[in-house]
């Protein structure tokens, strides 16, 4: 059943197949959607402002689908006179109201909107009326039911129609009533229309200036800021590593990359301060006494200085000597974090930083040894460097080695995942190597050499405090509960240690331990 408005308007499009067969081509698929729910009224108004085909062999199967068989519709049909319609609308009038079926009037008011020509005399002005009143009651329930866009359109022509009898000397003569109310409707609001699009675009440019004018003051503020905290707010003995702006901190891209690091970017970042270097080469000397002259040579480079930074040493001597363990405990004792990195399982592309273009990327180790330690001076312990990998598919960590070596260049090294530069030039490196055979001469020419001695039979008294105090830490015991070695032990060491390897030394030593815990648990 369909369902109708209080002036009889039908809410519903007539049936697809009726406006087939008449040929009307206004009955697309998107128009019957868009127009769902408007009355009858206004969907015809709609299809007049699209200047839509066959509107009136629409009305015809509409009058056809509803009165079969009524000799006015197809005299109508026949003619296409404004007479037939005129007459038809009445018989429709007339049916309305003897079978009471409202829908009838709607149709007969529609006929009428189609078919009326511009009142140029009086005597259609009472159509013209009844026409217009059943358009502005349409215009009211329909609004609830159309979007902006298709209320304006429909606002125009039913106030355009209101306004034809007083506006005929304007318009032409020859034209319908509908097209001369669709003209009509928009040129009522012309004016008001260029004036309300000149407002929106003085609010809108006043608008851009006061963004533009607030973003002009915003980075005058920012560089402000920046200047200052670059002058003034660094401390002393203190250095910003890496520097990233705030749109480049807030990048997607990097998030990932920035998470971990952002405690140590854009910020003053403290430098280790020397240590007393004799309290430094008396905790050196009690832990390798047969390296006296590799304590000195290490701690020399740190005389007057007051920060710790030690020039590219590289610690050449046979495997087992305790290379590797000096330079930790050089780094420790000296107050830095130590960042390893086993040389033969680097590569350039590891160590120098990978693009943040890749999956996998990330900043340089010495950037992330600094992130480690929150401190801008660590150590970098570089082990066994003459095993690095000599295959240059990800590049030799030999020649990536050489930027962060040279302090020309590692003051501003170009860190690929950042992309910014980054001032690496308080970080020290210390590397081991079993032989400088296999090393290229770029490589030698860069680092400090000194030869790393190894341990004799005289030394072994020294060295049997330190290997214990080594071993209790390593089971977690305080060195007071482990006491040492009685003549016996030492004598046993003595025997299966002839001097050399300091980790042949460690296994004797722990061999002896264990066989005294075993004696005292059977006591």
């Amino acid at each position: 059943m369909s369902t109708t408005s209080d002036n009889g308007d039908d809410f519903d499009l007539p049936a697809p197949e009726d406006a087939v067969s008449t040929g009307a081509a206004a009955d697309s698929a998107d128009s019957d959607e868009r127009l769902k729910g408007l009355p009858r009224l206004l969907r015809y108004a709609k299809l007049i402002i699209d200047g839509s085909d066959h509107i009136a062999e629409r009305l015809i199967a509409e009058v056809a689908e509803l009165c079969p068989q009524l000799p006015h519709n197809l005299a109508w049909a026949t003619s296409r006179s404004l007479e037939a319609a005129l007459a038809l609308a009445d018989e429709l009038d007339r049916l309305a109201a003897a079978q009471n079926e409202p829908v009838l009037r709607g149709v007969a008011d529609s006929i009428r909107l189609v078919s009326l020509p511009t009142p140029s005399t009086d005597q259609y002005f009472e159509l013209h009326r009844r026409v217009g009143k059943a358009l502005v009651q349409a215009l009211h329930v329909g609004a609830r039911h159309a979007n902006e866009e298709l209320c304006s359109d429909l606002e125009a022509f039913t106030y355009g129609w209101a306004a034809l009898p007083a506006c005929t000397h304007v318009l032409p003569e020859m034209v319908s009533a509908a097209s001369n109310a669709e003209r009509l409707g928009y040129r009522m609001a012309e004016h008001r229309i260029v004036a309300a699009k000149a407002e929106i675009r003085r609010k809108l440019k006043e608008a851009e200036e006061r963004r533009n004018t607030q973003k002009a003051e915003d980075r005058a503020t920012t560089a402000e800021q920046q200047t200052e905290a670059a002058v003034d707010t660094i401390p002393e003995h203190h250095l910003v590593v890496a520097r990233l702006s705030p749109e480049e901190m807030k990048n997607g891209k990097l998030k990932d990359i920035i998470g971990p690091l952002k405690n140590v970017i854009n910020t003053a970042l403290p430098l280790v301060l020397t240590p007393a270097l004799h309290d430094a080469r008396n905790a050196l000397m009690f832990e390798f006494p047969y390296a006296v002259d590799v304590i000195d040579f290490a701690l020399a480079d740190l005389v007057g200085r007051t920060t710790v930074r030690l020039r590219p040493l590289l610690i050449v001597g046979d495997p087992g000597g305790g290379k590797s363990r000096f330079a930790r405990r050089l780094g420790e004792v000296l107050g830095l974090t130590v960042w390893r990195t086993d040389a033969s399982r680097s590569d350039g592309a590891a160590f120098g930083g990978t693009d943040r273009r890749w999956y996998s990327a990330e900043p340089c180790h010495p950037f992330l040894a600094i992130a480690q330690g929150r401190i801008a001076n660590p150590l970098v312990l570089i082990d066994e460097l003459e095993k690095a990998a000599t295959r240059s598919d990800y590049g030799r960590l030999w020649d990536s080695l050489l930027g962060f070596l040279e302090v020309e260049t590692n003051c501003r090294y170009p860190d690929p995942a950042l992309q910014t530069n980054l001032d690496l030039s308080h970080v020290s490196y210390v590397a081991t190597a079993n032989s400088l055979d296999p090393l290229p001469s770029p490589i030698r020419d860069r680092f400090r050499i000194v030869t790393f001695p190894k341990p004799d039979r005289n030394d072994l008294d020294a060295l049997l405090p330190v290997v214990i105090a080594d071993l209790a830490r390593e089971r977690g015991l305080d060195q007071s509960w482990v006491t040492s070695l009685d003549g016996i032990e030492r004598e046993a060491v003595a025997k299966h240690w002839p001097g050399g390897s300091v980790r042949r030394l460690r296994r004797t030593v722990e061999a002896v331990l264990r066989e005294r815990d075993i004696r005292a648990l059977r006591n």
